[in-house]
This record gives C-alpha cells, sequence and structure tokens, in this order.
C-alpha cells in the first residue's frame, strides 16, 4: 500500500464501505461497481473511487471490484482481522448504554475494562465488563495493552482524565465531553458532540423546509 496521508473525510467513510461489503458478500454478490455503491451508501462514485486510489489499485476497469477481496483489504486496515480492546472511562447514563451496546457482536471492538471515580462501582461487573476504580486505570491500561479509550467524564474532569490517559500510552479517544482536549501530536481524538450533531440535523431540516417552500 502506498505510504500516503489519508483524509480523516476517507478515514470516515471507511466503516461505511465495509459494512455495506458485508451486506453484499452475504447476499452472494461477488463483484459491485463504484456506481452501484454510491447509490446503496449515499456517496457519490467519483468521491469513492478517490478514497479507494489512497490504497492502491483496488479494482479492475470494466469489471468493478471483487467483493470478498475487497472486503478482506478494509478488515485488514480496520483491524478487523483481529478483536481489539478498549476502555471506557465514566459509568454515567451514556456510558452505561455505551457497555450495553456491546460493540464485539457486530464488528471486532470490545470494551474490556470501565473505570469510574464512584465507590459503589469499583471492582463491580456491568453489561459483562469489569468496572475498576480510577486509581487503577494506567494498570490495567498498560496490562490489557488498550491503545484507546471512550471518554464520558465531565467536561470539568476530562482533561485531567485525558493526562493520565497519555501518560498510561494511550494512542487514541474518542470523546463525548464538550471539552476539545489537549493532547501530544501522537494522540488521535475524535470528538462526537451529540447536541452538535442534532443541531446541524435541526439546520438541515429546516433549510429542507425553506427550499420546499420556495418551490411552491
Amino acid at each position: 500500500m502506498p505510504n500516503r496521508k489519508i483524509p480523516r473525510a476517507t478515514a470516515n467513510r471507511l466503516p461505511v464501505y465495509y459494512r455495506y461489503l458485508n451486506v453484499l458478500l452475504n447476499a452472494n454478490k461477488h463483484r459491485v461497481s463504484s456506481t452501484e455503491l454510491s447509490e446503496a451508501v449515499q456517496v457519490d462514485s467519483a468521491t469513492i473511487r478517490r478514497d479507494f486510489s489512497y490504497f492502491g489499485e483496488l479494482g479492475k476497469r470494466g469489471y468493478g471490484y471483487d467483493v470478498e477481496k475487497l472486503l478482506n483489504f478494509f478488515k485488514g486496515i480496520l483491524k478487523q482481522d483481529k478483536l481489539t480492546n478498549v476502555a471506557l472511562v465514566g459509568v454515567g447514563s451514556l456510558g452505561s448504554a455505551l457497555m450495553n451496546y456491546n460493540f464485539h457482536q457486530s464488528t471486532n471492538l470490545r470494551i474490556s475494562a470501565a473505570f469510574d471515580p464512584k465507590e459503589s462501582l469499583a471492582n463491580t461487573v456491568k453489561s459483562g465488563i469489569p468496572v475498576y476504580p480510577v486509581e487503577d486505570m494506567k494498570k490495567q491500561i498498560k496490562e490489557q495493552q488498550i491503545d484507546a479509550v471512550i471518554l464520558t467524564v465531565p467536561g470539568s474532569e476530562s482533561q485531567a482524565v485525558t493526562d493520565q490517559l497519555v501518560e498510561a500510552g494511550v494512542h487514541g479517544i474518542l470523546n463525548f465531553t464538550p471539552v476539545r482536549l489537549s493532547v501530544p501530536k501522537d494522540v488521535q481524538v475524535q470528538n462526537i458532540d451529540l447536541t452538535n450533531e442534532l443541531q446541524t440535523l435541526i439546520y438541515f431540516i429546516e433549510s429542507n423546509k425553506v427550499t420546499t417552500d420556495d418551490e411552491d
């Protein structure tokens, strides 16, 4: 594979491609064109071809893409060919919901450990996941070789917890807090702001209404 930096937008689309290729394989579909992929995942075919081009020649002109080969390729890129353990910090309402979700039922991701400062949760098991006191966080992350963490703590605690995670060797944080975290360059942060996403959705709903009214 060419040694090229992949744009974040492309990286965000890879799991979408992977999920649909799984659907095709389960339906005994052996090949697919970029046009067919485009209609299914709602990404224009030129963007799909550009995304795939970052990884070399994945298809053949006039033939399209071999579904099984493409699926196996992205399985390796997305580390779906092995079980990946992640940790969750903050076992509140959102954290508990994510623990109940059980990522490993549909992917090779698994929350293997959770951490929370509440004494009532320390050394308990929720949704089959052990919950440790935050004092054990660095030790457990290093011992379990966890590289990615889901962060659902209150915003006021987020940076302090992040500093501890970085010290423990974490290289990726899925941040559900409203705070934009300060991390070293070798640590990736993916910000998930549910309020912002909902407000954006409402904006587009209202904009679409205005466009429709104007057409009438």
